[in-house]
């Protein structure tokens, strides 16, 4: 390990010492192809800043803390926390590779910066339930899958008189309360409502300020006030041994009721990128329930949970994820991957929150959540695991799912809650599945399943 003399810094925000030499140190050359100082205004170009962060990621690896704080002092430069989309964005990442050289013990310089000198700790809010339901209609991040799962569940439900609704999803069932109206308008005699949840990922953002009980408890009295008859329950899990535990209790539930001839809905909203893959080895768990399998290389928990949900014989599965890959094991190929795709939440953000708002900074402390895990946390610690859609796609076809096509009713719905929100979203149609867009950036995927 490299050996140096750490020499305090004030704190990063505070540093605002251009670079008048780009060597500095003639041992330690500045990265070929990088602007010298005279041009350093030409460093708040996106595809710039995501050059020197890699070579920041570089130089923090090898524990090279002389050329790590060259590059630190051009990033604090151009990359304020209260800038434009992307020098937020950069700044964000920066923070996490601090974050993460002060986990890892690489690059003591940094490590005893953070703290010594930066609160790198991320103020993410725990919403009440109203501010959550207001929070997630801010944009189409979520209702884009909302809209689109809750058409294609009212279709395969058709003339079930009990439906049992396994509610996947990161969003604490903010999806719930609508498709519960739209089971009131469209049925007649509506039918008696299952509500199974997954009580995990607690602690990742949007945090919920009441528990799963108490948010039952309004679910039903919702429901009821809508005259549709809902029973809630929640079965404690973790994403970490693939749900095993969860997929048990859903086959012994299902068993029982299987003979009453009741619907069986699984709908998954950006959580199952949480369950680890074929890139997590080595995982371990006393949980004799846990999935068991020969190499990671061979399956992971992630195929095993779906190959597990396929055996429940489901009336249909719903997936909604984010259309991006944060798997890869190298992390400037993991940092690349997550800053081409972390770029529009900070883009779309002006276009639906004022600066300085309350909600603009929940907004934004989620996000910087989500950079950090990606890059500054390693194995279970690291969440946000999100593969493309096309993965997800051979995923389910090998766990004997067929996919099916949401129905232009849905599409109609789908373009008609765009229409509500700035001109950047759109939607497209790929195959079977359709896409949330920005500026024609894939954002968000949904696609529905059926057992072949």
């Amino acid at each position: 390990m490299m050996q140096f003399t750490e020499t305090p810094l004030p704190p990063l925000h505070q540093i605002t010492t251009p670079i008048s030499n780009p060597t500095m140190n003639k041992n330690r050359p500045w990265p070929a192809g990088f602007p010298t100082s005279k041009s350093l205004g030409s460093f708040g170009d996106a595809n710039c800043m995501e050059q020197l962060l890699v070579h920041c990621v570089n130089a923090i690896e090898s524990n090279d803390a002389t050329l790590s704080q060259q590059i630190l002092w051009v990033l604090n430069n151009i990359a304020p926390p209260d800038g434009d989309s992307n020098q937020r964005l950069a700044c964000a990442f920066l923070r996490a590779l601090i974050a993460r050289a002060a986990r890892t013990g690489t690059c003591k310089l940094l490590a005893s910066m953070e703290s010594a000198h930066f609160n790198l700790a991320i103020d993410t809010h725990k919403f009440s339930i109203i501010e959550l339901a207001s929070f997630v209609d801010l944009t189409p991040w979520h209702r884009f899958g909302y809209t689109a799962a809750n058409a294609a569940i009212l279709e395969a439900v058709e003339g079930y008189l009990v439906v049992h609704i396994v509610d996947l999803s990161l969003t604490h069932c903010m999806q719930i309360p609508t498709l519960i109206d739209a089971i009131a308008n469209r049925f007649e005699v509506p039918p008696l409502i299952k509500l199974t949840v997954a009580g995990a990922i607690e602690d990742v953002p949007p945090l919920l300020d009441l528990s799963y009980e108490e948010l039952g408890s309004k679910l039903v009295n919702f429901a009821r006030s809508r005259n549709v008859i809902m029973e809630f329950r929640v079965i404690p899990s973790s994403y970490a041994d693939g749900f095993s535990s969860f997929i048990e209790q859903l086959r012994v539930q299902h068993l029982v009721y299987a003979e009453s001839g009741e619907a069986l809905v699984i709908n998954c909203h950006m959580m199952l990128h949480c369950i680890p893959e074929e890139t997590l080895s080595g995982i371990h768990s006393t949980n004799s329930n846990t999935y068991s399998y020969e190499s990671p290389s061979i399956s992971s928990f992630r195929s095993m949970f779906l190959k597990s949900l396929r055996s429940l014989d489901p009336t249909l599965v719903v997936l909604v994820d984010e259309d991006a890959d944060f798997t890869s094991n190298n992390l400037v190929s993991r940092l690349k991957s997550a800053f081409n795709y972390l770029w529009i939440p900070y883009d779309t953000v002006d276009t639906f929150l004022p600066r300085g708002s309350r909600q603009r900074q929940w907004y934004e402390s989620d996000i910087s959540w989500k950079i950090e895990n990606v890059i500054a946390h390693e194995g279970l610690q690291r969440v946000e695991r999100l593969e493309p859609k096309c993965q997800w796609i051979q995923r389910m076809r090998n766990a004997n799912f067929r996919g099916i096509s949401f129905a232009e009713d849905a599409i109609s719905e789908v373009k008609t809650m765009l229409d509500e929100h700035a001109a950047g979203w759109g939607l497209k149609k790929e195959d079977d599945d359709i896409v949330l867009t920005w500026k024609g950036h894939n954002v968000v995927f949904a696609s529905a399943w059926l057992p072949a």
